[in-house]
């Protein structure tokens, strides 16, 4: 061996060995510490201080206690059972209220899974490890260690792999646990554990532990147990990574396919976390700087559900000395987030990126949403998607927890999603599933603006899956709404369907760099617009019925139409959908102007469309996946006739649409035939009549 390499080594030991001894030194330092005597006067005199110790006693107390546990259960006294609840109930109540440190998490996991104490207390005590802060990554490797002993009941192990779930974004690394991947999916084995170890590997999955015969085996236990949720969830990650591995069909659509496993966890960590950093604060706009954000002055961004941004190596290496960005770069060879200031450091560092524990705190921050946007790792997409369908599919915690009083928090919160969903041009299935499961209860009030800016962003997919889940529901408030709600929601299905437009644009002309959710023909994309075209357009027809023909709302539904007759042309996608006869009726008729004159430029608009669909070769080689109706000419020239007939001819309802001359003359219009031509048109009639006033008099 090379005298460098020696000297090296020997480097790399003494820092292990600083660091073994550092956690040693800080779990020692934190046992039990002998009470303070004579503290009445000075509580008397310093209220405030006097708090702080009654915190330091419940501490003290604490630690007592999990020393107890530590050295294990008592044999011989009869007051063993009354000494032991007098210490479990010490490590609950301080859990429960102010949360445990990890050193105290540590002694407990190993208390718990070392089998010391029986089943029942075994469980008591995993169902009160709330971190405060964060959970070691080592104190979760030997906790797993004690599962290859034996020593811990079925429920026991069942009840851990729950709380590694739970408190998956809480470890402060990873690294040793990804190694530990092959005994995780040998317990796949153990039909209680699966469904838990399956969604602890569906977050430790990386694309290298993809291998033949971890598919074969996924394949032979869904053969043998069946179309399991958690098995086709671990299949369909498989299958995005390794698409040639797996050729069973799996479902398409992205559905819940773990049951929550922070029921029993979830509103305790939420009221530590209230109770130790105090309530929400406005939320964060996106910010190029990730050092600026101080977890004193920024409560939202680092106390609420939004994690702080932090890298597990970075914040191991604070509390020893301060360290360059090049000693950053040397040692670790990789960039800690906190480093990360400016885009031109991005760019310069873009391939040695330390990502964050928690994929949560990407949501403020436009660099790492930047670097997201780049590298295109469907990985990165799998942890942010996991983490919101925790947060917002399955919890709804802060309704939950605070009875509805932090609304404001909540509304904040779904803000900052939809401007990373902005900011990446691109809708979160997470958010998709949330809404499918919030609409069918929502009242149309709360949360108004974000629901409806959520819907414009729901991902293109099957028409006929998402009206079900979510249209058939919206039309009910949208019939029963006010006509602003009406006018708010035809807004954000316009901006829904140029979303959908601009991802099949994109999608037919160049090869997608992730997998596609969808694995359709260009055919039945083109059918999926159209069904949202069609169902846009009986949503209006219904809605100017009821609202008496109303201008305002009209505008909103022209606004979708002129969206719509520009689709052949703007996005070179074989589809033109008119607008519907009540539409077309009601806009020719209407005494308002500029209704009119849109309504022209609209079938201007489509008129360029229809010739141009006519000659383009695309319409000739996709007719085998979409064909192009003569019906759609046929009903255009109709509207065109009637127009002409109006407007220009003064020949009006004689072609195109026939109404009986005895039925006109009814109206008691007097030359009802020249009442709708371009001078005499209700809505235009005012243009005419200030022309002849400024006419000079003859």
């Amino acid at each position: 061996m090379s005298p460098q390499k020696r000297v090296k080594n020997s480097q790399a030991q003494k820092r292990t060995s600083q660091g073994r001894d550092t956690f040693q030194t800080s779990l020692s330092a934190w046992k039990v510490k002998e009470k303070p005597s004579d503290s009445n006067i000075w509580k008397q005199n310093n209220p405030v201080e006097a708090h702080e110790h009654v915190d330091d006693e419940a501490e003290d107390i604490l630690q007592i206690a999990v020393g107890y546990f530590e050295k294990g259960p008592i044999k011989t006294s009869r007051s063993k059972d009354k000494i032991l609840e007098k210490h479990l109930k010490t490590v609950e109540n301080v859990a429960w209220k102010n949360g445990l440190a990890p050193e105290a998490i540590d002694i407990l996991l190993n208390v718990a899974l070392s089998g010391k104490f029986g089943t029942a207390v075994n469980t008591r005590i995993l169902k009160c490890m709330i971190p405060t802060t964060l959970v070691s990554e080592e104190s979760v490797v030997k906790a797993i260690s004690w599962l290859c002993v034996g020593k811990c009941s079925g429920n026991t192990k069942v009840l851990f792999y729950r709380w590694l779930v739970a408190m998956f974004d809480f470890i402060d690394q990873k690294e040793q646990i990804n190694l530990l991947y092959g005994f995780f999916f040998a317990s796949l084995q153990d039909d209680a554990l699966c469904p838990y170890v399956c969604h602890l590997l569906y977050l430790l999955t990386k694309k290298d532990n993809v291998k033949p015969f971890r598919v074969r085996k996924l394949l032979d236990l869904q053969a043998k147990m069946g179309m399991q949720p958690h098995l086709q969830a671990l299949l369909s990650l498989y299958k995005f990574f390794a698409p040639t591995l797996i050729s069973v069909s799996l479902p398409i659509r992205k559905k819940i396919y773990f049951k929550n496993s922070k029921d029993l966890w979830d509103s305790a960590v939420l009221a530590v976390r209230l109770r130790n950093h105090g309530p929400f604060s406005e939320p964060l706009k996106l910010t190029l700087s990730p050092a600026d954000l101080h977890p004193l002055k920024r409560k939202w961004n680092s106390h609420s559900v939004i994690p702080r941004l932090n890298s597990g190596n970075y914040a191991k290496g604070q509390g020893k000395k301060e360290m360059s960005l090049s000693d950053h770069l040397s040692c670790n060879r990789s960039l800690p987030l906190e480093q990360l200031q400016s885009f031109p450091l991005l760019l310069k560092n873009i391939h040695c990126l330390e990502l964050p524990s928690q994929m949560g705190s990407v949501l403020n921050n436009s660099l790492l949403l930047h670097y997201i946007n780049c590298v295109r790792d469907e990985s990165l997409l799998l942890r942010l998607y996991h983490w919101l369908s925790q947060i917002l599919q399955e919890e709804c915690i802060w309704y939950k927890v605070n009875d509805y009083e932090h609304g404001k928090e909540f509304t904040n919160f779904l803000d900052t999603v939809i401007r990373a969903e902005c900011f990446l041009q691109e809708g979160f299935y997470s958010c998709e599933a949330f809404l499918y499961k919030s609409i069918p209860l929502w009242d149309g009030l709360c949360c108004r603006s974000q629901f409806l800016q959520l819907v414009s962003w729901i991902p293109f997919s099957s028409f006929s899956e998402v009206k079900p889940l979510l249209f058939d529901h919206l039309a009910q408030l949208f019939f029963t709404s006010t006509i602003y709600f009406k006018c708010s929601v035809l807004q954000s299905l316009k901006e829904l369907l140029q979303n959908w437009l601009l991802w099949l644009s994109m999608d037919v002309h160049m090869k997608p760099t992730m997998s596609s959710p969808l694995e359709t023909t260009l055919g039945e994309s083109m059918n999926s617009v159209s069904a949202l075209i069609h169902y846009v357009g009986w949503l209006s027809t219904t809605a100017m019925r009821l609202e008496n023909n109303s201008t305002f709302l009209l505008h909103f539904i022209l606004d979708f139409f002129e969206k719509v007759c520009d689709i052949y042309i703007n996005h070179d996608l074989p589809l033109v959908v008119l607008l519907p006869p009540g539409i077309f009726y009601s806009s020719l008729l209407s005494l308002d102007t500029s209704i009119v004159n849109q309504l022209c430029y609209i079938m201007y608009r489509y008129h360029k469309n229809l010739i141009a669909a006519k000659k383009n070769e695309l319409v000739q080689k996709a007719r085998s996946e979409f064909s192009f109706s003569s019906k759609t000419c046929q009903q255009f020239n109709h509207y065109l006739t009637t127009m002409v007939g109006c407007l220009w001819t003064s020949k009006p309802f004689e072609k195109g649409i026939y109404i009986d001359p005895k039925i006109l003359e009814k109206t008691g219009v007097v030359q009802f035939k020249n009442s709708l031509n371009i001078v005499h048109h209700p809505s235009l009639l005012s243009y005419a009549a200030s022309f002849l006033l400024q006419c000079p008099e003859a």
